[in-house]
């Protein structure tokens, strides 16, 4: 009986593949209509994604599959989807944080901040939450959290030895950044961040529980920071991208209302709030209410500090001075984000709006465009000084500098399967629209307008936060936005409005190690629990809903001017006529 069992959980995700298509057959072979054979695809898209029975690339490729047997859309009407300019946002800007990542430009920026932030315990957990959350804004957040949390954990284990070193006269010796290993013991020693309130010395166990206290919060500072910084920009996770590019499919004449420059002014303040609240959170819970000790104010705490001081300015003085590749990449990714703020800003004319508008007199280039050309431009200019030198391989022979960026560089370090899933998630939503499915779920959902706003959009930002902490936070948008779209069109609510929180919340995945990959990085290196997770990760989860509902009914009003139904969100007119209360002020 064990083996038969055993034969059956390995071989569990075929068996959850063949059952799912069977058990969902009955839908489109009894209701046959196109709008039911859309659902049928979402269904099992959803089911598929929830469980990984397949790669999440692999099942964002059935569209091109079942829509055009089912006739809901010509094949070439789904291809499409999976390149739209979106899409090329991705890799471009993708490009450039990989540039940033494989010239050591990140690590850099991580050690100077942390250099001018001090190593006292609490601004220790702030400096590596700020500096975290900067670098997630731009590069990806797994890369981000592999990158702080060796480093975090070299400069604890300095900590945890340097009152060792004082007390026997030592000098602490230089400390070479290594990768830190998951089977590495708990530390023994105090880490120099706990503050005696009394004269009377500390107990080896005290000693041991604080450093152990301060280890997880500072592993959760980074995984949680990381999650949060990517909310500040549009290409800071992808799930903001999926916003971004369902809003342009499903609503064609929106006027590119989702831009880098409106998605900044409107994320930019949510992330710095949470932020802020996520740090004096961890910070009770792993170091205590005392907040003197925590700023590290007492005696025999100097020598500590300087120790921890001492292993990151030798790490940033191993760094060298700069390089002409990462001085060219600064350049660059500085030029990046002007050309991005200034391209169409929306509060003054912008350069795409005047020297490259069309008839109408809107801009011809995309922040796609704009990241293609920085990424091109990194294809063509020299990691050094122009200049040749020696082939080592080849002795004699004269060879070019490689460029600061290469194609090996990129494939190897290219999430392409990401690539796949946002082309997936574009097809299933302009399915829905062609099918009818949409105005289908518009219409079964109108009841929702007797609902207050801003209560649907709380009830909505929980929801997906809960669904987040068990799959992907793409799958996660690329399911909701869809119908979130149709209910604020049968209600004649502004769809960005439930929109927005949406994507938001499939940031909040704080409670689980499975899920998102940051965590799982922090949780990999030992010395955190679930339980430890999930205590830590649920109020800041309570905490997420809270301040983005507090953002989305204050200054993201007038950025994206939510207190109307706009035109080009129209699909029921004389709904909307019946209902003008809905028009105005959802949010108040």
């Amino acid at each position: 009986m064990a083996t038969c069992w055993q034969a059956l959980w390995a071989y569990r995700f075929y068996l959850i593949v063949l059952c799912l298509l069977i058990f969902l057959l009955p839908l489109p072979l009894i209701v046959q209509t196109k709008e039911a054979y859309c659902a049928y695809t979402i269904i099992l898209m959803a089911l598929l994604w929830c469980t990984e029975a397949l790669p999440l690339a692999v099942t964002a490729l059935l569209p091109i599959v079942l829509f055009p047997l089912m006739g809901i859309m010509d094949a070439s009407e789904v291809c499409i989807e999976y390149f739209k300019d979106t899409n090329i946002l991705f890799v471009g800007g993708l490009m450039v944080a990989i540039a940033v990542e494989h010239w050591n430009l990140h690590k850099r920026i991580a050690l100077g901040v942390l250099l001018i932030i001090g190593v006292r315990p609490a601004l220790l957990l702030l400096g590596f939450m700020l500096v975290t959350a900067f670098l997630s804004m731009w590069i990806s957040n797994t890369a981000t959290t592999a990158m702080m949390v060796p480093i975090g954990h070299a400069v604890l284990e300095q900590l945890q030895g340097s009152q060792k070193d004082v007390e026997e006269g030592n000098d602490n010796p230089t400390f070479e950044l290594q990768e830190a290993c998951s089977e590495k013991e708990v530390p023994k020693l105090d880490n120099g961040q706990a503050v005696s309130v009394s004269s009377e010395p500390k107990t080896q166990k005290t000693q041991e529980q604080e450093h152990h206290h301060f280890r997880q919060g500072l592993s959760l500072c980074i995984c949680y920071s990381a999650s949060i910084g990517g909310i500040a920009t549009v290409t800071g996770t992808t799930p903001n991208l999926v916003l971004q590019g369902q809003v342009n499919s499903i609503f064609p004449e929106n006027g590119n209302v989702v831009n880098f420059a409106s998605w900044f002014g409107f994320a930019f303040p949510t992330m710095v709030i949470l932020l802020l609240l996520s740090w004096l959170w961890l910070q009770v819970l792993f170091l205590g209410v005392n907040f003197r000790k925590n700023f590290g104010f007492g005696e025999g705490e100097e020598e500590r500090k300087q120790a921890a001081y001492q292993v990151i300015k030798t790490q940033h003085r191993l760094l060298g001075p700069m390089s002409f590749a990462e001085k060219t990449v600064t350049v660059l990714f500085v030029l990046l984000v002007v050309l991005w703020f200034t391209r169409e800003p929306g509060f003054f004319p912008g350069w795409g709006d005047t020297a490259f508008a069309n008839e109408k007199g809107q801009s011809m280039v995309s922040d796609g465009t704009v990241a293609i050309f920085i990424s091109l431009v990194m294809f063509i200019l020299p990691s050094k000084i122009p200049g040749l030198t020696e082939d080592p391989k080849k002795p004699g022979k004269l060879k070019a500098p490689p460029a600061i960026l290469t194609w090996k560089t990129v494939n190897d370090k290219m999430p392409w399967n990401v690539l796949i899933l946002l082309g997936g998630g574009f097809a299933l939503a302009k399915g829905s629209e062609k099918s009818g499915l949409s105005e289908w779920l518009g219409d079964k959902l109108t009841p929702l307008q007797h609902i207050p706003p801003s209560a649907t959009s709380i009830i909505l930002s929980l929801l997906v936060a809960i669904f987040t902490e068990c799959t992907s936070n793409v799958a996660t948008t690329t399911l909701f936005l869809p119908i979130l779209a149709s209910m604020a069109q049968a209600i004649c609510l502004h769809p960005l409005y439930v929109m927005l929180p949406c994507a938001l919340a499939s940031s909040l995945a704080f409670m689980l190690p499975v899920a998102t990959p940051p965590n799982s990085i922090v949780f990999s290196f030992g010395g955190l629990k679930v339980s430890d997770m999930a205590r830590a990760g649920f109020l800041l989860n309570i905490i997420g809903v809270l301040v983005i509902t507090l953002s989305i009914n204050s200054w993201s009003v007038s950025i994206f001017k939510l207190d109307t139904f706009p035109s080009w969100a129209h699909s029921n007119t004389s709904q909307c006529l019946l209902n003008p209360s809905n028009t105005t002020e959802p949010g108040l």
